[in-house]
């Protein structure tokens, strides 16, 4: 049975009362979400309960066995690395050294890469993916960062990858990763822009509303966020933080035949259409955020 927290009220970012009911999500369990009137935040609401969100990350969902799962990055290690390499180097433009924290570490590839010049430290809801990270040499809470109890200002960087969505109460989780990064730190933060023309046309059938997903964010509230929270400086890479190339080879881990190479005419269309505006609105939803303390 599908367990919901009391429906809101008020909006979880700004406080505003004045939300209204946008889609309904048609998903296994259905779910609705609302949109603020004041902030443009999206959210789901009611939000599914927390023992309903933490069933959602067992083993099946990194198999790849459930109606909501993700792919095994470990399958594909080789090809995805070309990614975590690629943004390894972009986060190095900014700092160079230190402890880094990936929010949502997966099996952590990103944190493997990321252990030539830094040491790595991970947060992973699933127990199985947190296990394995250990067995990696890779410190590794299982849990939540609200849970875990890191020293303030112990991190250089603090990365985010498609994980805010998931946050059910966006600001105090950016405050407390806000503490726990040094002067001059950097926050990575990569998900969708609801504001960009894939969303809006896409609308209540746009690929990001997954029953995981509870907060939806656009750009410029999301930024506004990261003020409130004391970050002193933003960059918005559109549509991601490195270039074409990495996510071309990245793509090759799927591919069965050499037809597949067709498929990079539509990858670098995508990828291009990011770094356009329409009426000053972008024309694809990726972004990342690049958020310095």
């Amino acid at each position: 049975m599908t367990v919901f927290d009391p429906k809101r009220l008020t909006c979880p970012l700004c406080g505003s009362s004045s939300i209204c009911e946008l889609y309904t999500i048609d998903f296994v369990d259905p779910f609705k979400v609302s949109r603020c009137s004041k902030c443009t935040f999206i959210f789901m609401n009611p939000a599914f309960s927390d023992n309903y969100i933490s069933s959602l990350y067992g083993e099946d969902y990194y198999s790849g066995k459930a109606d909501y799962s993700y792919i095994d990055e470990r399958k594909n290690y080789r090809y995805n690395a070309f990614v975590w390499k690629a943004r390894i180097k972009k986060i190095r433009s900014w700092v160079e050294k230190g402890n880094f924290l990936d929010i949502g570490c997966s099996f952590g590839g990103l944190l493997q890469q990321a252990s030539d010049w830094f040491t790595p430290y991970g947060v992973e809801i699933s127990k199985s993916a947190a296990d394995y990270c250990i067995s990696q040499g890779i410190n590794t809470y299982n849990g939540t960062l609200e849970n875990a109890s890191f020293e303030p200002d112990f991190f250089s960087i603090i990365t985010m990858i498609e994980l805010i969505e998931h946050i059910k109460e966006p600001l105090p989780f950016l405050q407390k990763a806000y503490s726990l990064l040094k002067p001059g730190g950097l926050c990575v933060i990569q998900t969708a822009d609801m504001n960009g023309w894939q969303a809006r046309i896409a609308s209540e059938s746009y690929h990001y509303f997954l029953p995981g997903h509870l907060s939806y964010f656009s750009a410029d509230n999301l930024i506004e966020l990261l003020d409130i929270c004391g970050f002193k400086k933003t960059a918005v890479y559109r549509p991601v933080d490195f270039g074409l190339i990495p996510k071309l080879l990245k793509s090759r881990g799927q591919f069965k035949s050499v037809v597949d190479y067709l498929k990079w005419f539509s990858i670098a269309k995508y990828h291009f259409m990011g770094y356009r505006l329409k009426k000053g609105i972008p024309l694809t939803s990726s972004m990342v955020i690049y958020a310095v303390k």
